[in-house]
């Protein structure tokens, strides 16, 4: 009997009990999206942990570590500085104006902080999202093509839309709440996974009188450095590319709206605490599982090095919990996965239907509509999915660099700086858009420095300049 695919199929079945249970709490499209705003901080801070980090963390941080080496500590470092800043800087501030605003999304709260440009930000707000969500949903989906091809020998094709399907399921039926519900579940399967996977590598590595470090010294020097061998102004460049992961985090509406669900603007002390404790043994066990695999394979074991979690799992693991932490990988790109459908969803039909189109339609039919939208935009991201050759890694990079820099200055100089105007936020919002788009397309330049660093300073530059010159 095979205990890895009966875990695998209990996990699935659970995921859609929640669907199934939550449909009817949603009365209108404001349940459907933000829960009525209704969630404890434990609920809040695991779904946003679990949405924050797909499966780029159990899948593409790990293949980059066994890839590149000591290097990605700067990621991981960068990350976990991101998450205590705008848990501590931003998340009370935003759930109370939006709240004070009525604002259920993201851009239903830039577009309304300045009336007299509404339209005009509502759709640049719209088209960023949709654009940028479209390669982070693809992401997710090929993760699950990935984990289901190592672990259960089923084509990445399949594996994809079986992923997809129970996706758009539970989500379509459930909303936010169960997207909340099942976060909480990923969540503790995710950092479960992260933190015994290494330690298990670990000890297996000992047995076999092998030493982590040495043998990463052992296949290149420049993997155990820091820099990766680089000096100067490279080593400089490397480092500060990886911290600028931690920029994103301001600009992700998957994970904003987290904040915006919370029952108690107070709680976000509670959630923060949760959150940090959450994010430092996941992001420093995705690092050791990567090295881990480096030391157990060698960096070059695997043509595809973002299949090391699977693999291992289930070569050093029983089956029945390599099952249950495939599960974890699956829910990693779940978590996300769900929350980027009902980001886009809310984009479609609060953002442009509700709001640009100006369609006045009963609460019903809104919440008729969210559901079919977020059917929709499953379908479509599935496609992009499976005739995407990119890593997890490439995509979600180039989709956290492009939103982190839209938004990310625009909604931390809303918190803080009350002297941003319309034209200002215009302007930042494109800059960051188009930097990262056309930075990220130039090799050369993004060999200098990454994309995420440039276009994120880029953006909030441009906001100054032109607030400052718009107000004379």
């Amino acid at each position: 009997m095979d205990y890895t695919f009966l875990g695998f199929l209990f996990y699935l079945f659970l995921v859609l009990v929640v669907g199934v249970f939550t449909y009817r709490r949603n009365k209108d499209h404001s349940d459907y999206f933000l829960a009525g705003r209704k969630l404890n901080p434990w609920l809040v801070a695991f779904s946003e942990r679990a949405s924050g980090e797909s499966a780029w963390l159990i899948l593409g941080l790990p293949g980059a570590a066994m890839a590149s080496g000591l290097i990605e500590v700067w990621t991981a470092l960068g990350c976990v500085l991101g998450i205590i800043f705008y848990w501590s800087f931003i998340g009370k501030d935003l759930r109370e104006k939006t709240e004070r605003s009525g604002s259920i999304t993201i851009s239903d709260f830039v577009a309304k902080s300045f009336p007299e440009n509404e339209t005009l930000l509502r759709l640049a707000s719209s088209v960023i999202i949709l654009f940028f969500f479209t390669f982070y949903l693809a992401a997710q989906f090929n993760g699950a093509g990935k984990v289901l091809e190592v672990t259960f020998g089923i084509p990445a094709s399949s594996g994809m839309i079986i992923g997809a399907a129970v996706i758009v399921i539970y989500t379509m039926l459930g909303g936010f709440l169960a997207v909340a519900i099942t976060d909480f579940i990923q969540g503790l399967l995710m950092v479960g996974a992260l933190v015994v996977l290494p330690i298990v590598a670990i000890v297996e590595l000992n047995s076999r009188g092998i030493s982590l470090f040495s043998a990463i010294g052992e296949e290149s020097a420049n993997l155990s450095s820091l820099t990766g061998g680089a000096e100067g102004m490279a080593a400089a460049a490397l480092i500060i590319g990886g911290l600028s992961w931690g920029l994103g985090y301001m600009g992700q509406p998957h994970l904003l709206t987290r904040f915006m669900s919370i029952n108690d603007p107070e709680n976000i002390r509670i959630g923060r605490k949760i959150a940090i404790w959450w994010a430092i043994p996941a992001f420093s066990g995705a690092i050791l599982l990567g090295l881990a695999g480096m030391a157990m394979y060698g960096h070059v074991y695997f043509s595809d090095p973002e299949q090391v979690m699977p693999f291992m799992a289930n070569s050093i693991l029983p089956s029945w919990i390599a099952g249950v932490f495939i599960s974890a990988a699956i829910a990693a790109m779940m978590s996300t996965a769900d929350s980027q459908l009902l980001v886009v969803s809310s984009t479609i039909i609060e953002d442009i239907y509700h709001k640009i189109l100006s369609r006045e339609v009963t609460q019903k039919k809104l919440l008729l509509m969210s559901r079919l939208s977020t059917l929709f935009t499953g379908v479509a991201a599935f496609l992009i999915a499976i005739t995407s050759q990119e890593l997890i890694f490439a995509l979600v990079s180039y989709a956290w660099s492009g939103l982190g820099a839209s938004f990310g200055p625009i909604i931390l100089l809303r918190l803080k700086w009350k002297k941003m105007t319309a034209n200002g936020a215009l302007a930042g919002m494109l800059t960051g858009f188009l930097t990262t788009i056309i930075w990220h397309d130039i090799d050369y330049l993004n060999a200098i420095i990454s994309a995420r660093f440039v276009s994120f300073i880029a953006a909030f530059i441009a906001i100054i300049i032109v607030s400052r010159l718009s107000r004379n």
